[in-house]
């Protein structure tokens, strides 16, 4: 026989062995059905869409035999009762914000963004390659959960006021929904946060029960109707110059899973988060001019307000820090990532983000 034709004949049959094999493994694999809640309004398709995105990769990673529903707030539990769903084994997994649970302890602030802290890409640095993920399950575990990143915002707006923001004095007793350690900041220097669900906070706006809100950007404020009983948009949002969501699943469920099952949360946690932050970047612009159009009346953030809230969050930092061991541990690291990154960026990133900017304004 032709030695070629032997080889080849064995090399088919080798593939046509590997093709056979591949179901028969896949079918050893369990048939799993899990909840997972969500945080987020369903209209809000890009933060509640980052949820249906990772069940979705995790059934195709898993040829359908791990199938994850997806659960709007109110659903199955409260939306800022979605951490303890998890914790208690109500619901296998949970997609929500982090920082809504800093009673709990403040170091879940870490996992969202603190203020005045990182940019979209150092958050994901830090999270990926600077062990934020291992640090922040150190955390996570004592609350009977394991956390991954699920999705991310990029940098925030600084939300909707009914009145003009001129100053330090403004902000004397503005009632304000600001979740995490924001809220703690604008206490600090005369405001009185409110931590809300995204659908209560057009009507208690609306009312007059706050006098502004912070949700996120123009993509998703404008589907909220902000505008339309609040005309003053500032930016940027100190507290949140990147925003992560979180994947957070029961920990004994998450030992449970065989690692294949594992790899596919892993992978698809990461797909949700590339996507959601796409999402937002290709969407808020064209909604941002809509809103002008509309005449929202875009500021930013005078010059002494942010510097009274730079200097308030810098004192809280060490504060939590010298109060609450498991924030210190976090922040040491954590701290030590932001300084190099930041000395990084600016040589590069910044100067060129800036140098673009002003070329684009003098065109």
């Amino acid at each position: 026989m032709d030695r070629r034709l032997l080889l080849t004949r064995s090399a088919l049959g080798a593939a046509g062995t590997a093709v056979l094999a591949a179901p028969a493994l896949a079918q050893a694999l369990p048939q799993l059905r899990w909840r997972l809640t969500s945080s987020y309004p369903k209209t809000l398709d890009a933060i509640y869409g980052a949820g249906e995105v990772f069940a979705r990769v995790v059934g195709e990673l898993t040829d359908g035999r791990f199938a994850i529903s997806v659960h709007g707030p109110g659903e199955v539990v409260p939306p800022l009762q979605a951490l303890d769903a998890v914790q208690a084994g109500t619901v296998e997994a949970c997609h929500t914000t982090a920082s809504f649970y800093i009673g709990k302890n403040p170091a879940f602030g870490f996992a969202t963004g603190l203020p005045f802290g990182l940019n979209t890409r150092q958050q994901s640095a830090w999270m990926y390659e600077g062990g934020g993920i291992e640090l922040l399950n150190g955390l996570f575990a004592q609350y009977n959960a394991y956390g991954l990143p699920c999705g991310t915002t990029g940098a925030q707006m600084g939300g909707w006021y009914r009145k003009e923001i001129r100053g330090l004095a403004d902000l004397q007793g503005l009632k304000m929904r600001i979740a995490g350690l924001g809220g703690t900041v604008l206490q600090r220097v005369g405001g009185v946060p409110q931590q809300l669900a995204g659908g209560d906070l057009y009507p208690a706006l609306e009312r007059g029960t706050l006098d502004a809100v912070e949700w996120l950007g123009p993509y998703d404020d404008e589907k909220l109707g902000f505008h339309r009983v609040a005309p003053y948009y500032y930016y940027p949002a100190w507290w949140e110059g990147a925003a992560n969501t979180h994947l957070f699943i029961n920990q004994d469920q998450w030992k449970a899973l065989p690692r294949p099952y594992q790899a596919a949360i892993r992978v698809a946690a990461n797909e949700a988060t590339s996507w959601m932050v796409a999402r937002y970047d290709t969407r808020n612009a064209a909604a941002l001019r809509r809103l002008l159009a509309s005449g929202t009346q875009l500021k930013p953030f005078p010059r002494e307000v942010m510097d009274a809230c730079h200097a308030e969050a810098m004192k809280l930092e060490g504060e939590l820090a010298a109060q609450h061991p498991e924030f210190k541990r976090i922040h040491d690291e954590w701290s030590k990532s932001r300084d190099d990154m930041r000395a990084w960026f600016g040589v590069a990133e910044l100067a060129f983000d800036s140098y673009v900017a002003a070329a684009s304004r003098r065109r």
